[in-house]
């Protein structure tokens, strides 16, 4: 390894899966001899990893470009990811940036950086993600966390919903080898990281593109019999997998947590099928009946949007009164923005934003409401907690169902699970005063 004395700091927008793949990128760097650094560590070199998810994640991720160019003037600006990959032509338009590459790019990110830096040729050519028929390896993968991992198993999308730009930005649904994951994983272990989260654009979609028939739930049953790891948290679900038999052998896996986030949208069958969502509220309705049947205390959490075009004031109602019956744990709103290129942005009757704003808030008031009443079931029994981080003197961690907890302590509990008792409640936190014995 030739050591670069040069310096790269990663700035990561959006999801799971874009923070596994600066780290992915970032032991590119490590390998080819490059120091990684915080940002106010005067870089070198600036990867901005963004996101396309949202209007707002657009403006964003210009302004974070821009951000760092300014802040770090003799530093390469570096912009990756989604955002670069629907719309190369306006990044290339941002003086700031020195150099844009899409999603396939992220893997020869080194190479084509040491190719630009010789040339400064600022337009790299971007690969139609939508061409891409294998998972894309990367690779070792750093690990910097202690108590936890993020390990992606699947890219790329093909359902297509109307608001949405990500099947553009990440391609066709591509399947991750089941013998690499099970390699990572027990690499995981191995460093003594309890907890795992299964993360991909469309992860219900795993197996899909074998020809073997190999599916999500054989490859969690492979990964709960790795010694070492304790808990395997699943990320956003599509409702539609969840089946009594899918739910049934899922239960019997003792590492899987008892917390599903179930990718909703609305509560009302008009939007839905606006939306190109491919179930019915009364579909989702026997999902969550299924996974209670089968996964005591468990929590559910979820996506909604307001203000999708053509919501009409009794269609939000439908939806309000059919999140207050579900009862989530916690509901993620967001407001609907158009997405120029998206069928949704052409559709009639697009919603006030001060319509959306009072929705949004509604919305919100009612998740806060059930976390609420969630948490008021905890005070006063023993619950275990994988504890994560301290911050003057206060330790948090979560719980298997994914609630919240801290406790004021001289202990040091990092990475252990320890059961506590909480007694009270504050700002969507459970406090414990006491361990339990």
């Amino acid at each position: 390894m030739n050591q670069k004395n040069e310096k790269v700091a990663f700035l990561t927008l959006g999801c799971k899966v874009n923070q596994y793949e600066s780290n992915a990128m970032a032991q590119k760097f490590l390998e080819a001899g490059y120091e990684i650094c915080t940002t106010d560590q005067k870089p070198d070199i600036i990867i901005v990893n963004t996101c396309t998810v949202t209007n707002i994640a657009d403006r964003k991720s210009r302004q974070t470009l821009r951000k760092m160019k300014e802040e770090n003037q003799n530093a390469i600006i570096v912009a990756v990811g989604c955002y670069v990959q629907v719309a190369h032509d306006k990044v290339n338009q941002i003086e700031e940036i020195d150099l844009s590459l899409g999603n396939a790019e992220k893997k020869e990110i080194v190479t084509i950086l040491e190719n630009y830096k010789k040339e400064k040729q600022k337009k790299y050519p971007i690969f139609d993600i939508n061409q891409e028929k294998e998972f894309l390896e990367f690779g070792n993968i750093t690990y910097s966390e202690k108590t936890r991992a993020t390990i992606k198993i699947q890219d790329g999308c093909n359902n297509f919903c109307t608001y949405c730009l990500i099947p553009y930005a990440r391609g066709r649904i591509r399947s991750r080898n089941k013998d690499n994951i099970v390699e990572e994983v027990t690499k995981i272990s191995q460093k003594g990281i309890k907890e795992i989260i299964l993360t991909g654009i469309h992860i219900a979609s795993y197996g899909k593109d074998f020809s073997n028939n190999y599916q999500l739930i054989d490859l969690l049953e492979e990964l709960n019999k790795i010694e070492g790891i304790q808990r395997i948290r699943l990320g956003s679900l599509e409702p539609t997998i969840v089946t009594e038999e899918f739910a049934k052998r899922l239960s019997n896996l003792e590492k899987i947590c008892n917390q599903f986030h179930l990718s909703m949208q609305s509560g009302c069958d008009e939007t839905l099928k606006r939306m190109n969502r491919k179930y019915t509220c009364k579909q989702f309705k026997e999902v969550t009946n299924i996974l209670r049947k089968y996964f005591k205390e468990v929590n559910l959490t979820t996506d909604i949007i307001v203000g999708f075009p053509g919501e009409t004031d009794l269609e939000f109602q439908q939806t309000y009164e059919f999140l207050k019956e579900i009862k989530f744990y916690k509901m993620h709103v967001f407001k609907y923005s158009p997405r120029e290129g998206t069928p949704a942005a052409k559709m009639p009757n697009q919603i006030d934003g001060n319509k959306k704003e009072q929705r949004s808030q509604k919305l919100i008031e009612l998740s806060n409401q059930n976390q609420n009443w969630y948490h008021k079931n905890y005070i006063g029994k023993p619950i275990e907690v994988l504890w994560e981080e301290e911050k003057d003197g206060i330790w948090s961690g979560y719980t298997k169902n994914y609630m919240k907890v801290c406790i004021k302590t001289d202990k040091n509990l990092e990475n252990q699970m320890i059961h506590v008792i909480p007694i009270e409640e504050k700002h969507m936190v459970l406090w414990a005063k006491n361990f339990s014995s």
